[in-house]
C-alpha cells in the first residue's frame, strides 16, 4: 500500500511510498495543458518556397476523432482523445494517472488563404501532416533580400546630399 500523499497544481494528488514524492510527469505530455480543462497537440511549422507544413503529434487519437478546417486563412485541428481506462473498474486502485486525455484544439493563422482543394493532410501513427501550398501569386511575391556585410547604417555614398537638410528643431538653419 502506498503510504504519502503529494499534491500537485490544478487538484491533481499522486502517492509515494518511503516519503519520496513522485514527480509530475504530466508535464511532459505530447498534449501542452492551456488550463485543467484544455488539452492543445504540439506542433511544427515549417515554410518553404512554395508552402506551409504543419506536423501535430496526436498520440492515441484515431483518425475519426479528428477534424481539420481551413476557414479565412486560419487552419484548426480538433479532436478528442478517448480514456483506455475505466476508472470505475473496482478491482483496481489507481496510484499513478499520468496519460491526458480529453477535447483539444489548436488553430494556426496563415499569411494567405490556401485552396482548399490542393491542401493535403495524412494521419499515421499518431502524426497528423498538413501540407497548404501557397498561392502562385504569394510564392512569386516573395524575394530573398540580400544581407551585405558592413556597417550598421548605410554608406555615405548612398544619401543623396540634397535630400540631407541641417537645422533647428524650429526650422531654421544652422549656419
Amino acid at each position: 500500500m502506498l503510504g504519502l500523499r503529494t499534491s500537485f497544481p490544478g487538484g491533481r494528488e499522486a502517492y509515494a511510498s518511503g516519503g519520496f514524492p513522485i514527480e509530475d510527469f504530466s508535464q511532459r505530455t505530447p498534449f501542452a495543458r492551456f488550463s485543467a480543462d484544455t488539452l492543445s497537440p504540439k506542433i511544427d511549422v515549417a515554410e518553404s518556397k512554395d508552402a506551409i507544413d504543419v506536423t501535430a503529434e496526436l498520440p492515441g487519437v484515431d483518425e475519426k476523432d479528428l477534424d481539420v478546417t481551413l476557414i479565412n486563412g486560419m487552419l484548426t485541428v480538433r479532436g478528442e482523445k478517448r480514456t483506455e481506462r475505466d476508472e470505475q473498474d473496482k478491482d483496481k486502485n489507481w496510484h499513478v494517472v499520468e496519460r491526458s486525455y480529453g477535447s483539444f484544439s489548436r488553430a494556426i493563422p496563415l499569411p494567405f488563404d490556401p485552396d482548399p482543394a490542393k491542401v493535403e493532410a495524412k494521419f499515421d501513427k499518431g502524426v497528423l501532416r498538413i501540407h497548404l501550398p501557397k498561392p502562385a501569386e504569394v510564392a512569386q511575391k516573395q524575394q530573398k533580400i540580400e544581407i551585405k556585410k558592413g556597417e550598421d547604417r548605410l554608406a555615405p555614398e548612398s544619401v543623396n546630399p540634397s535630400h540631407v537638410r541641417v537645422g533647428a528643431a524650429d526650422g531654421t538653419a544652422n549656419h
